[in-house]
C-alpha cells in the first residue's frame, strides 16, 4: 500500500491532482475516526479531516518518501484535532442529540424562564402560609384583605360590595395589613 500512495504523491507533485482523490478514499474514514475520538463531534471531525486532506494536498511536496505517509496525514490530523481542542470555546450544536441521554437535544439544557423547583416549593409554602394567616384575621378584616389583594378589586368596588363608606374600607386593609403583618412576623 506505501508503494501505491508514494506514487500517487509523486503524481500528485507532477500536477495530477486527481491522484491526490484516491490517496482521500484510502484515508478518509481511518482520518475521520481518528478526529472523532479525539474531538467526539462528528461535525468537527468531518471539518478537521477535511482540513488535514487540504493541508497534506497544500504540503504535498514537503513530505518525506521514505517516512509512512498515514504516519504524516495523521500527525496533521491530530495536531489540528489539539489546536481545535485548546481553542475550543464552547460551541454548541442546539440542535445536537446531549450524549447519554434518549435523543434529548441541547434546547433541552436552554434554561427555563420560571423559578427552579426549589424556588417554586418555597413561594407555594410562602402562599400557603399567608393564607393560612389571611384565615385567623377577624371577619372584617379577613374580608377586605381577601378582596383587595387576592381579587384585586379596587378600593371603591369594595366598598360598593360591602355597602361600606370607602374610608372604613381604607381603614380596615390599612389595619387589616396591620395584623396580618404582625402574625406573619418576620417571614
Amino acid at each position: 500500500m506505501d508503494e501505491l500512495v508514494n506514487k500517487r504523491i509523486n503524481e500528485v507533485i507532477k500536477g495530477n491532482q486527481d491522484a491526490f482523490e484516491e490517496i482521500v478514499t484510502l484515508f478518509q474514514h481511518r482520518l475521520y475516526h481518528v478526529c472523532y475520538r479525539m474531538l467526539g463531534n462528528p461535525q468537527e471531525a468531518e471539518d478537521i479531516a477535511q482540513e488535514a486532506f487540504v493541508r497534506a494536498y497544500v504540503n504535498i511536496h514537503t513530505f518525506d518518501q521514505k517516512r509512512k505517509f498515514s504516519t504524516w496525514l495523521f500527525r496533521i490530523a491530530t495536531n489540528l484535532c489539539i489546536d481545535r481542542i485548546r481553542k475550543k470555546k464552547p460551541d454548541y450544536y442546539l440542535d445536537a442529540t446531549v450524549p447519554g441521554t434518549d435523543g434529548l437535544n441541547m434546547y433541552s439544557q436552554i434554561a427555563a424562564s420560571g423559578d427552579l423547583p426549589e424556588e417554586e416549593v418555597e413561594r407555594m409554602e410562602a402562599q400557603e402560609r399567608v393564607q393560612y394567616e389571611i384565615g385567623r384575621l377577624p371577619e372584617k378584616y379577613r374580608t377586605v384583605i381577601i378582596l383587595r389583594y387576592l381579587e384585586e378589586l379596587p378600593l371603591q368596588d369594595i366598598s360598593d360590595i360591602l355597602e361600606l363608606p370607602l374610608g372604613t374600607v381604607k381603614t380596615r386593609v390599612h389595619r387589616g395589613r396591620e395584623a396580618l403583618r404582625k402574625q406573619m412576623g418576620n417571614m
